[in-house]
């Protein structure tokens, strides 16, 4: 989803704005193909809470990379104090077994 949401910004700025929209959802959809079913084999073994922290743990670093390498973006200490609140809640949601 990141490429969707962002990757207009570089590609496609002198676009019109609907442009980067048809070309961002089509990426989207092709995405949600992948997680709709994703998301529906991995609720039999994780809770809804779980799913959330692991798809935000999982964004957030392929954001960084991708806000470093593709869009140019300086490397910040405070994504290192953002990993480690998301450390955090990946710790705190996944200490318990799932609830059926």
């Amino acid at each position: 989803m990141t490429f969707a949401w962002y990757a207009h910004l570089q590609n496609l700025a002198d676009r019109p704005w609907y442009v980067a929209a048809i070309v961002s959802w089509g990426i989207a959809l092709f995405e949600y193909l992948l997680q709709v079913p994703g998301n529906r084999i991995g609720y039999t073994m994780l809770s809804l809470a779980q799913l959330k922290i692991m798809q935000e743990a999982i964004t957030l670093t392929v954001f960084v990379q991708f806000a470093v390498y593709y869009m140019r973006q300086p490397l910040k200490l405070d994504y290192l104090w953002a990993a480690l609140c998301i450390v955090g809640a990946v710790y705190f949601v996944f200490r318990a077994p799932a609830a059926p």
